[in-house]
């Protein structure tokens, strides 16, 4: 699949260690979840769409080629994909990997077909929550066969068309189950009431990227949110509720921006070493959540600023623990988890109790991992609990095939000599360039004095 490994065995990467301050400017590639989302609309819309500055990883060919066996079609060029939208009428299968997105946001498409549509995946991918979708497409009439277990592997046997109507799902585990209802929403009979019922939806931004890429495309979307004056404080005010009406996805060009989450990392790097990082082509206005990517940098001792050019991130040498909510930005947990490590102050972040349900129990292996080191993570009901102190390697950093524990391990191998990833090729899930950018960086870095 374009050179990107597969999860499995490979060599053990040595993270490398900074001799001093980074002095890095670098772009990074597009994002993953705006790609995902791009190639859906493009896949229902009435034309043919240009995708510009698409993520070539594994969770976006894995799109790509779900897409295709529905019947779409694509065409890949160095700087874009063009996409023509089309319908199979042979049954199908569908590989979601270990992807989220293709797992969540390609079975409310292949309800439109007349097809068969059997999903499957990687290991890790029967344990993930699907149930939500599943439940939901049978709300509005679509029939899966899934054996009762509400998990991968399971069929989707489309009709054509799909009535569409009042949905009420369980969010609380994964936006996603939100996100993937609304991108289908325009081409249902009725369109759809989507309505989350149960705890806060996680990653509340990415719903509202959603939203944001519907209507760029000519989609017709409301939103509502019940009311919360009497609630906890501090409790957020997202929606619950999106109505999407029946109509036309339009065709054109679709631009996706650079992967700020991908970002933690590396403006971590500018933390611990006391540099400077520059995120070339930072947007300055984005629905992906750099503001609060950015507060919690701040909160951890960064100065941050945007220019015409980019984001420059610097560190003064010194990591201060915090205490938040990392609700709406929980992809950055692992990286802000390997910080407060490294911090001068204990840290709890909360807000991450579905991390659990990621492409590993990622609460679970940060706390395994960083112990291991001689740290001290502690696991609570919805966060990690982390008090600094002096670590050193001592064998093998797991990474469980999940690409955002390798950013971890790079980060804490920045200080900790001898840290070795296991398999941390995985990381070309969503970031195939990683490593190899990561030495880029480090060797703009200034030697110790």
């Amino acid at each position: 699949m374009n050179g990107i490994r597969e999860p499995g065995a490979a060599p053990h990467w040595p993270a490398p260690v900074a001799a001093g301050p980074v002095r890095a400017s670098l772009r990074l590639p597009g994002s993953k979840s705006m790609t995902n989302r791009a190639l859906v609309l493009a896949a229902l819309a009435d034309g043919p769409s240009i995708v510009t500055n698409p993520l070539r990883a594994r969770d976006t060919l894995l799109m790509a080629e779900a897409l295709t066996a529905l019947g779409a079609s694509l065409e890949d060029d160095p700087a874009e994909w063009r996409v023509s939208p089309g319908w199979t009428t042979s049954d199908a299968r569908v590989n979601v990997g270990n992807a989220g997105t293709v797992m969540r946001f390609v079975p409310p498409v292949a309800a439109l077909t007349d097809a068969a549509v059997e999903f499957h995946g990687d290991p890790r991918a029967s344990q993930r929550p699907i149930g939500p979708i599943i439940d939901g497409l049978r709300q509005i009439g679509a029939v899966i066969d899934d054996g009762g277990r509400g998990a991968i592997p399971f069929t989707v046997r489309g009709t054509g068309s799909l009535a569409g109507g009042v949905v009420t799902v369980d969010a609380s585990a994964s936006s996603q189950f939100v996100s993937g209802l609304l991108l289908a929403a325009p081409r249902y009979d009725k369109g759809l009431e989507v309505r989350h019922r149960g705890p806060r939806a996680p990653s509340a931004p990415h719903i509202a990227m959603t939203v944001q890429m519907l209507r760029d495309a000519g989609a017709d979307v409301e939103t509502a949110a019940q009311d919360t004056s009497g609630g906890p404080a501090g409790e957020s005010a997202w929606p619950d509720t999106w109505i999407v009406r029946p109509g036309v996805i339009g065709s054109g060009k679709i631009s996706v921006e650079a992967d700020l989450v991908n970002s933690a990392p590396f403006l971590a790097a500018a933390l611990v070493t006391g540099g400077t990082v520059t995120i070339l082509g930072w947007p300055a206005t984005t629905s992906q959540p750099a503001g609060l990517i950015l507060d919690m940098f701040t909160r951890m001792g960064a100065a941050c600023e945007l220019t015409a050019g980019g984001l420059t991130v610097t560190g003064s040498g010194a990591i201060s623990g915090i205490t938040a909510d990392l609700s709406d930005v929980s992809e950055i947990s692992p990286v802000l988890t390997a910080l407060a490590a490294l911090a001068d102050s204990p840290s709890v972040l909360t807000g991450i109790g579905h991390q659990r349900l990621q492409e590993t129990d990622r609460l679970a292996a940060l706390a395994r991992e960083i112990n291991a080191l001689g740290g001290s993570v502690t696991e609570l009901a919805d966060g990690l609990r982390i008090h600094p102190g002096p670590l050193r390697a001592r064998g093998v950093f797991a990474s469980y095939d999940d690409h955002r524990l390798v950013m971890a391990a790079a980060v804490l191998g920045l200080a900790v000599p001898g840290v070795e990833v296991e398999n941390a090729a995985t990381v070309g899930k969503t970031f195939p360039e990683f490593t190899g950018l990561w030495a880029a960086m480090l060797a703009t870095q200034e030697s110790a004095p």
